[in-house]
């Protein structure tokens, strides 16, 4: 697991690494959040990386945002770390089951 500091090392390192998941806060320095999940996604080499979105922000305009972008997870702070790791378990476990769509739209539709 890698921490990047701001959203430009974050694209850089996913690009450099592919990860299998991507957890990602939506308030970052620099490039936000939400611009690092546009550039994934319109990245043919990153896109089909899944993004499990981490943030303060529970507004159902924010949700939406987050299901429009392609996310398989949207985990509101604060959170419990143990939680975290079971969410993390689960959409991987699902994804290889070929759930993607599926865990997008159980994106919740309020906080």
């Amino acid at each position: 697991m890698r921490e990047a500091e701001s959203g430009a090392e974050a694209l850089e390192d996913v690009r450099r690494k592919h990860p299998s998941l991507i957890l990602l806060d939506v308030m970052m320095p620099g490039v936000d959040g939400w611009s690092v999940a546009e550039q994934l996604a319109a990245d043919p080499e990153t896109r089909d990386i899944p993004v499990v979105f981490l943030s303060a922000r529970a507004a159902s305009e924010d949700l939406e945002r987050a299901r429009e972008l392609g996310a398989v997870g949207y985990v509101v702070k604060p959170f419990d770390p143990l939680a975290l790791a079971g969410i993390v378990r689960d959409v991987l476990e699902r994804l290889a089951r070929g759930e993607r769509e599926q865990l997008n739209r159980d994106l919740p539709h309020e906080p």
